[in-house]
């Protein structure tokens, strides 16, 4: 994919998406994965797409992490981020190794299965409560797999946070410096790991691609005394859901 130039609607819908997405994560702590990188692998290939929807996701929850610092559980974001890193290594296997129709398939899969085990789990109402000293790990170590292959670590981070019983307030911030990393981790190992550097950004995409996430944040701090939380994640569920069938059918269609 060297050297390709995206067209002005393609473009267009991007933008638009990431404006979206960061607008759904300054409201209710997530969103920015589940509503871009299905719809960028869906635009661009499975492979190109999800790093750049990495590479957004990084940035947004920089700037984020700066606004809600305070609330932060410092602790906790270190524990998750440090077996983020093996996960985000497998992932990255797996993306170098998996032809790319095949790759197309298993992002909007991917994407589909996270969210039915997150909406399962609210249909299912209180979990058990879970105290194992194996389940903060085995979360990370899970979403950056997710992240790294499909671009979205939410729906088991927040299976994780109903497990623990992690009050909302301190799980929206925390996971701001969460997302951060395992984006930065993504970028990195498929940097280095895959052939997915064959397709370079042009600069002035990847500067309105950061002017679009100012402005959804920017909408989100609006909205974030307007919108509830609850709506803002089912919000990102829809649009996420509708981007993984249709990387599925993509994929599907153009395998072999």
């Amino acid at each position: 994919m060297g050297g390709m130039e995206p067209t002005a609607v393609t473009v267009l819908v991007m933008v638009a998406a990431i404006v979206v997405g960061a607008s759904l994560q300054r409201v209710s702590g997530t969103g920015m994965g589940l509503v871009v990188a299905p719809l960028l692998a869906v635009l661009l290939g499975a492979a190109p797409g999800v790093l750049l929807a990495n590479a957004t996701t990084t940035v947004s929850a920089l700037l984020l992490t700066l606004a809600v610092r305070r609330d932060v559980e410092w602790r906790r974001a270190l524990l998750i981020g440090v077996f983020a890193v093996p996960g985000a290594a497998l992932g990255a296997l797996v993306v170098g190794n998996v032809p790319a129709s095949a790759l197309q398939v298993l992002v909007g899969a991917i994407v589909l299965v996270a969210l039915g085990l997150s909406s399962l789990a609210a249909l299912l109402g209180r979990l058990p409560e879970v105290r194992r000293p194996w389940v903060t790990p085995a979360a990370g170590f899970l979403g950056a797999v997710f992240n790294t292959t499909a671009g979205v670590a939410a729906p088991v981070m927040v299976v994780h946070a109903r497990l623990v019983r992690w009050g909302q307030a301190g799980f929206a911030a925390t996971m701001q410096p969460v997302y951060m990393t395992m984006g930065a981790l993504s970028v990195l190992a498929k940097t280095v790991m895959t052939p997915v550097t064959t397709w370079t950004p042009p600069w002035w995409l990847v500067a309105l691609a950061v002017a679009a996430v100012l402005v959804g944040i920017a909408v989100g701090g609006v909205l974030v005394s307007r919108v509830s939380a609850s709506a803002a994640r089912r919000t990102a569920t829809l649009l996420a859901a509708a981007g993984g069938l249709s990387a599925v059918v993509r994929g599907v269609l153009t395998w072999g």
